[in-house]
C-alpha cells in the first residue's frame, strides 16, 4: 500500500480545517467534505500534499453519502481512516420552546450522518486489500456532562459514544478500530459566544476560557496515525481552566 488515504466531515473551517492540516502534514491524501464547496476549496488550499478531494454533500442524506464514497473509491482505492467530524448545536432555548423540526435537523447531521458515513467507511475498509482501518468520532464533553438547555445536542452526542463501542467491537474482526475525541471549548465558529459569556447551572453567565484548534488537531493527529495493534478507544481534549469536572 503507498500512502494514507482519509475522509474529513465538516472539513471547511474550525476544528475539521485544523485536523485536515494535521493530517496532510502526517502524509494522509484527504477527502474534504461538507455542505459548501467554498470553504472546503480554501481548506483544501491550505494542505500540504497533493490529490486531495473536496466533494461538497449533506452528510444527513443516504445518497450524497453514497456519492461521496463512491467518489473516494473510485479515487483513492481505499480508505484508512474516517474523522466523523460534522456536526451543529441548538439554540439555548426551554425544551418547550424548541421547535421539533430543530430536534430533527440536529440529528440528522449529528447522529445519522454520523451513522452514514461510519456504515459506508465500514463497508469499505472490510472488503478493500489490505483491509481495515480507523474511524475516529467527534463526541464533545457533552457526551457526558449536559450544558444547561442542550438537550438535543447532548443527547446526539450521547449516542455517538454508543456507536464509538459498537464501531470499536464490531470492528474487530475486520481489523477496523474506533475512537473517540471528546472536545471542550474550542476556539471556533461554533463556541465564540463562550468568549461573551454562556449560561451556567447556577444560572449566571460567564466567559469561559476556550483553546487553539490546533491543539485538537495535535490529538487527533496522535489517534489517526497509532499503529494498527493500538486504540485510543476515549480521549478528552479542553481548555484547561473551562467548567467541565464538577460541572452541574
Amino acid at each position: 500500500m503507498v500512502g494514507k488515504f482519509g475522509l474529513i466531515t465538516g472539513a471547511g473551517s474550525g476544528v475539521g480545517r485544523a485536523c485536515a492540516e494535521a493530517l496532510a502534514q502526517d502524509g494522509f491524501t484527504l477527502a474534504l467534505t461538507g455542505r459548501r464547496s467554498e470553504p472546503l476549496e480554501q481548506t483544501r488550499e491550505a494542505l500540504a500534499g497533493q490529490g486531495h478531494l473536496v466533494v461538497p454533500a449533506d452528510i444527513g442524506k443516504e445518497e450524497e453519502v453514497d456519492r461521496v464514497f463512491a467518489q473516494i473509491e473510485g479515487t483513492f482505492g481505499r480508505l484508512d481512516l474516517l474523522f466523523n467530524n460534522a456536526g451543529r448545536n441548538t439554540p439555548a432555548v426551554e425544551l418547550d420552546e424548541l421547535p421539533v423540526d430543530t430536534w430533527h435537523e440536529i440529528m440528522a447531521t449529528n447522529v445519522t450522518g454520523a451513522f452514514l458515513c461510519a456504515r459506508a467507511a465500514f463497508g469499505l475498509m472490510r472488503r478493500q486489500s489490505p483491509r481495515g482501518g480507523r474511524i475516529i468520532n467527534n463526541g464533545s464533553i457533552s457526551a457526558s456532562v449536559p450544558r444547561p438547555l442542550s438537550l438535543p445536542y447532548t443527547a446526539s452526542k450521547h449516542a455517538i459514544t454508543g456507536m464509538t463501542k459498537s464501531l470499536a467491537l464490531d470492528g474487530r474482526k475486520f481489523d477496523i478500530a474506533c475512537g473517540q475525541i471528546d472536545i471542550g471549548n474550542a476556539a471556533s465558529e461554533m463556541t465564540e459566544r463562550m468568549a461573551e459569556g454562556v449560561l451556567q447551572p447556577d444560572g449566571s453567565m460567564q466567559a469561559e476560557p476556550r483553546m487553539d484548534v490546533r491543539d485538537v488537531a495535535r490529538t487527533l493527529s496522535y489517534m489517526a496515525c497509532l499503529p494498527a495493534g493500538s486504540n485510543a478507544l476515549f480521549v478528552t481534549v479542553m481548555a484547561t481552566k473551562m467548567p467541565f469536572v464538577g460541572r452541574g
